[in-house]
This record gives structure tokens, sequence and C-alpha cells, in this order.
């Protein structure tokens, strides 16, 4: 009895399970032979380059154990830089290099690190015990995102993360993930980060969540996650809408980033996006893309702009009563 209520609990809030999401948008609206369009780190890269959106700048790859000899060569000009797996998911095999002291490379959280560990680590990634069902892989060397000011005082150590859900070109749920020090710097939740749900229309945070528990501060620096406003919504809305006509995936999460420098960057996509958004959110991902698919409907087919398609959303799902606030008065 209890379990039916809940269930009929979820569907009146218009929950998605994980059944429905695999069978209904997944299965549906992702082509298989797209997805390694998306598993794959380095192809999404030269994808979005050529199409003209924004990703963090590759310093290098390396393919192979003879190539590791190459890393001194491709990291010599840059204090900083991230090294990741091409084909990793979770943030598992990121190592971020924050900064230099004489032969050593320094770590964001401040551990000092050889050259030889850098190498070890390549060779790691490369042997594939980070990638996606365990296949040889290859290591990225690209810019180490700055966080802007405002993220810096909502986060631990590393950079938050954007994750936006598309479905057909149409944005229909957003979240801000901030690392904490329980997730070692990490924007992932289920290490521990903090999701914080934006409102569509105007990119304020709406409040956040840890370890599914609603709360109205991080636990590391105690500062407030809700009533703040993403600097550059209407870009990040622009480029997530973009990735669907990049890719023809039409369910779709689409993770960015924001630098202080570059402003809102893709890092990466995701052909098969969890559901704890609608923890985040505090509202149903499968009432929104109801929403969606009764106006593709209603258009037939026809395939809209994607300044359009943005508009769409941004109307339908604003939050009540929800009003920016000045860049002034986040200070």
């Amino acid at each position: 009895m209890f379990w039916s209520k809940t269930r009929k609990a979820l569907r009146a809030r218009g929950v998605m399970g994980i059944n429905q999401r695999n069978g209904d948008y997944i299965l549906r609206y992702n082509k298989r032979s797209l997805y390694p369009l998306v598993d794959d780190k380095l192809k999404t890269k030269k994808m979005a380059l050529e199409a003209g959106i924004r990703v963090p700048e590759l310093y290098g790859a390396i393919r192979t154990e003879q190539g590791i000899s190459t890393l001194r060569k491709v990291v010599d000009t840059h204090r900083d830089f991230v090294i990741k797996p091409a084909q990793g998911a979770g943030g598992d095999g990121i190592m971020v290099i924050a900064d230099r002291f004489e032969h050593y490379f320094r770590s964001a959280s401040g551990r000092i690190i050889t050259q030889d560990e850098l190498e070890h680590h390549i060779s790691g990634i490369l042997s594939g015990i980070y990638s996606l069902g365990g296949h040889r892989d290859e290591a990225l060397i690209e810019y180490r995102v700055r966080s802007t000011e405002l993220f810096n005082r909502i986060s631990y150590e590393g950079v938050p993360d954007i994750r936006i859900i598309v479905l057909k070109g149409y944005p229909v749920a957003a979240m801000l993930r901030l690392p904490t020090r329980q997730s070692q710097g990490k924007a992932n939740l289920h290490q521990g980060a903090i999701g914080v749900g934006l409102d569509l229309s105007t990119g304020v945070t709406l409040g956040g969540t840890w370890h599914n528990q609603r709360i109205e501060r991080h636990p590391d620096t105690a500062n407030a996650v809700a009533g703040l406003t993403v600097p550059d919504w209407e870009d990040c809305l622009a480029l997530a809408a973009r990735c669907y006509d990049l890719t023809g995936l039409g369910y779709l999460g689409v993770d960015l980033v924001m630098d202080r420098d570059h402003g809102p960057m893709m890092l990466e996509l995701n052909a098969r996006p969890g559901l704890n958004i609608q923890i985040a959110m505090d509202d149903g991902l499968l009432r929104r893309c109801g929403i969606v698919e009764k106006h593709l409907d209603a258009l037939k087919g026809e395939d809209r702009p994607a300044a359009e398609r943005v508009e769409f959303s941004k109307q339908q799902f604003a939050v009540a009563g929800v009003v920016p606030q000045a860049a002034e008065e986040q200070q």
C-alpha cells in the first residue's frame, strides 16, 4: 500500500523513472550509432570546435605508451592544465594541475606531484581503467577552467558545472553542481557534490540538495546557494540548444562550465543523463518533457531555430516569483 501511494504521488508530480527514461526517451530519441560522438570527449571537442561552440582548449592528446614521453613538451608552456580520459565517466581519472613548484607540479588540492606520477597516471588512462567498458583509451591535456568569483564562494576547490537536459533541442531542466570537500572538489553528485536547481527562464538558483536532503548553505563555505543568478545565462541556454543540432541526439545532457575569462564553455555531453536533476529542481522531468512533446506534435515535425526553442522553454518552465539579482547584489 505504501509503495502504491508513493508511485501515485510521483506520477502526479510528473517524476520520470529510470525505466521510462531508458525506454521512452533514450531508446526513442537517441540512435546508438550516434553514441560515439558523445562517449569520446575528443570527438565531441572536435565537433564543437568545427561548429563554433566554445570548449576548453586542447593542448595535446596522448594515445600510446610511447607518446607519454611527449608530455613534458605538451605542458612545457603551461603552468596549469587538466589531464582527463577521453572516454571517462563521472569525473574519474581527471587530474587537475593548478601550478608548478620548481620541477614539480601542484594539484588543485595543493598536493605536490612528480613528473613520474603524471606519466604513471596517463599510463593508467591509456590502459582503460577509467573508460566506459574498460576499453583502451587516450589521455587529453587541456586548458584548466578558472571559475568565476561568484562560483568560488559557493564551491570547494573544484569548478562547478551546469547540467542542462535537452529534448529535441528544447532545454527542459537545469541544475548547478557544486563541488564539496566530500566530493574531493568534483562536481559529481554521487560523490557528495551539491545539486542546485536553476530557473530556466532567469538562471536563478532555487535551492540546494545534498545527499537528497534540502540545504540552504554550502557545507564547506557556509555561503547561501539560493537566489544567485548564473552569469551569461542566455548564452548557456543557446549553447545547450545547439548541442542537439551538433549531435542529432534527441535526449541529451549538456554539461557546461563558466570560465572567468571566456564565459560559458561546453565541457561534455551525455546520451544517458541521470535523474537526480529532478530532486534539485523539485519538479518532474516527465511533466516537462510532455510539454515539449505536445508542442512538437503541434509543429508536425517542423524544425525550429535554436533561439526559438530556447524562448519556448523559458516561457514554459519559468518558476513563478523568481527575480534575478543585479550583479552588484551578488558581490
